[in-house]
C-alpha cells in the first residue's frame, strides 16, 4: 500500500508540473478580474474559471507532451515528460480530458462562449501543433488573449460584447507573455530547429516587442477607461513607459539578469490592474 501511495502522488506531482501550473493560474486570475469588473454572477464566475484552468491545463500538458523529445536533447530538468516522471499516454488523457472539459463546462454559460472557448483552445493548441516554429508563433496568442475579454463578457447572464480597445489589450499582453516565455529559451529552442517569430528577430528585437506590446496595452486602456478613472490609466502608461526604458537598458547592454523578467511581470500586473478597475467600459 505504501509503495503505491508514493507511485500514485508521485504522478500526480509530475502531471501538475507538467501544466505548467504558473501561467495556467495567471490567466484563470486575469479572467476572473475581468468577470468581477464586468458583474459576472458568482456561479457563473465560478464555472468561467473553471473552462479557462481546465483549457489551460489542457494547453500546459499538451505542450509538454509535444515537446517532450526537444526538452529531452537540451536537457531541461523541469519537464517530467521529458524526464520520464509521467507516462506520455496519461498526459494525453488528461490534456485531452481537460480540453473536453472545459468545452463541456462552457456550454452551461452559453452557446457564445462555448464559440469563443474552442477558437481559443484551437489556436493554443495549433502553437504546440506546430505553429511555434513558424513566423507566425505570435498569432495564437494574439487571438487566444484577444478573446478572452470576450469569453468572459459573453458569460454574463445578459451577455453582451467586449469592448475592442479591452480585446486589443489582451491581445497586445497575450503578445508580450509569448516573446517572454520564448526568451529565456531562445539558444535551447534553435538547437533543436525551433523557428518561431522572436527567434528570427532575436533576444534585442524579443524584448523590445515586449516593451512596446505591454505599453500599447496601457495606451488602449487609457483610450478605454472611463472619465472618472481615467487617471489611473495614465498612472499605469507612465508606470510602464519606465519599465519599458529600463527593459531597454537591460537589453541594450546584454544584462543577464531576473529583473528583466521581474519589470515585464510587473508591467503586466499593471494593465490587469487597469482591466480591474475598468469595469462597464469592458463591455461594448
Amino acid at each position: 500500500m505504501p509503495r503505491a501511495y508514493d507511485v500514485l502522488m508521485s504522478t500526480a506531482n509530475a502531471l501538475v508540473r507538467a501544466t505548467h501550473p504558473g501561467p495556467a493560474i495567471s490567466v484563470t486570475i486575469v479572467a476572473l478580474v475581468i468577470g468581477l469588473a464586468v458583474d459576472v454572477m458568482p456561479l457563473r464566475l465560478l464555472i468561467v474559471g473553471f473552462v479557462i484552468l481546465t483549457g489551460q491545463v489542457s494547453i500546459g500538458l499538451s505542450n509538454d507532451l509535444l515537446d517532450a523529445a526537444r526538452d529531452r536533447a537540451v536537457g531541461r530538468t523541469d519537464k517530467p515528460v521529458a524526464l520520464g516522471l509521467i507516462r506520455p499516454q496519461t498526459v494525453r488523457a488528461w490534456a485531452v480530458g481537460c480540453a473536453v472539459a472545459s468545452v463541456a463546462a462552457s456550454i452551461l454559460l452559453s452557446p457564445w462562449v462555448t464559440i469563443t472557448n474552442v477558437v481559443f483552445l484551437a489556436f493554443a493548441w495549433g502553437y504546440n501543433l506546430g505553429l511555434k516554429n513558424t513566423a507566425l508563433s505570435v498569432v495564437p496568442y494574439l487571438v487566444s488573449f484577444g478573446i478572452l475579454p470576450l469569453i468572459v463578457a459573453l458569460s454574463r447572464a445578459d451577455p453582451l460584447p467586449a469592448a475592442w480597445w479591452a480585446m486589443g489589450m489582451g491581445a497586445m499582453l497575450g503578445a508580450a507573455a509569448h516573446f517572454a516565455n520564448v526568451l529565456p529559451d531562445l539558444d535551447d529552442d534553435r538547437r533543436t530547429g525551433i523557428r518561431g517569430l522572436p527567434h528570427r528577430i532575436g533576444r534585442i528585437g524579443s524584448g523590445m516587442v515586449i516593451s512596446a506590446a505591454l505599453v500599447a496595452a496601457s495606451v488602449l486602456a487609457v483610450i478605454g477607461l472611463s472619465e472618472p478613472v481615467r487617471w489611473i490609466g495614465w498612472v499605469g502608461l507612465a508606470v510602464n513607459i519606465a519599465i519599458a526604458i529600463a527593459c531597454a537598458v537591460f537589453l541594450a547592454r546584454a544584462i543577464q539578469t531576473r529583473m528583466l523578467f521581474r519589470l515585464i511581470i510587473l508591467a503586466a500586473l499593471v494593465n490587469v490592474a487597469l482591466l480591474a478597475v475598468s469595469g462597464d467600459s469592458l463591455l461594448a
